[in-house]
């Protein structure tokens, strides 16, 4: 999440395909992206430096949404390059909320407060 936050600040020519101009709707939009990966980032860190597992599960849960959510989006705008590595780093956070709380997204105790 911080390196994907970096390169949307720093970068965003990787944030589009190759032949699309950056512009200063781009740059807007590179600067939400920034914003959104390092405050996911940040809390995440807190939440695994505070050991408050509740949290941390929720977060990774949002986390992996977001990333399958950008994945979907990537392939509506035909960026194939990118969607496996999206989708994997979704599915990893889903599958290290499962770990942590002992549930899959999909059953009720994965939403409600880790004993």
């Amino acid at each position: 999440m911080t390196a994907g936050a970096f390169i949307a600040l720093l970068h965003p020519v990787l944030l589009v395909s190759p032949h699309d101009d950056i512009n200063g709707a781009v740059h807007i939009y590179a600067g939400y992206l920034f914003s959104r990966n390092l405050a996911i980032a940040v809390m995440l860190l807190i939440a695994l430096s505070l050991r408050a597992s509740a949290t941390l599960n929720t977060l990774m849960l949002l986390t992996g949404f977001i990333q399958l959510l950008d994945a979907i989006v990537d392939c509506f705008e035909v960026r194939w390059a990118i969607v496996p590595g999206i989708a994997v780093l979704g599915l990893l956070f889903l599958l290290g909320s499962a770990a942590l709380c002992g549930h899959p997204f999909w059953r009720k105790a994965a939403w409600t407060p880790v004993q």
